[in-house]
């Protein structure tokens, strides 16, 4: 019996339309009310598959398919702690992705030197602030709604 391949991949531009089908689907789902740092269009996609710079986008894929989405940004702008972000396709939830994309993204910052990592988390949202504080995100809160989550990504570096 033969099944899927997961793998994970930095987003190039032989995977700008199923990262386009992937932003569709978070549509559709009615994601974009949680997560949205950027459009999820199909510009979108193509404007990541093709880009160059420090900023990191990956995608968790079978066969083809993107299953998740992570990004580590600020970078090319400066910032020495990255932002995170995430989504897990709504056919995947609960499956144990989003930890494993969260580990693969933590480690691709400490390997780019970062000592820490930062996201912003709508506090309505229960699901994934379980998950970041299971993974040792300390908050603070960002108003208008927001959590701000630091994680240290080094022993003994402060929050």
């Amino acid at each position: 019996m033969t099944g899927r391949v997961l793998e994970i991949r930095r987003i190039d531009a032989p995977m700008e339309g199923a990262l386009a089908d992937f932003f569709e689907t978070l549509e559709r789902a009615g994601d974009y009310s949680v997560f949205h740092p950027h459009p999820l269009t199909a510009q979108q996609a193509g404007v990541i598959a093709h880009r160059i710079g420090q900023d990191l986008y990956y995608a968790a894929t079978a066969d083809g398919e993107i299953l998740g989405y992570g990004m580590l940004r600020g970078w090319d702008e400066g910032y020495a702690v990255p932002s995170l972000g995430l989504a897990v396709a709504p056919h995947c939830r609960g499956r144990g992705l989003g930890r494993l994309l969260m580990d693969f993204l933590h480690e691709a910052a400490r390997i780019r030197g970062a000592s820490q990592v930062r996201l912003k988390v709508y506090a309505h949202n229960a699901r994934a602030v379980a998950l970041y504080r299971r993974l040792g995100y300390r908050f603070s809160d960002a108003g208008a709604g927001w959590l701000l989550g630091v994680l240290a990504l080094e022993p003994g570096t402060d929050q």
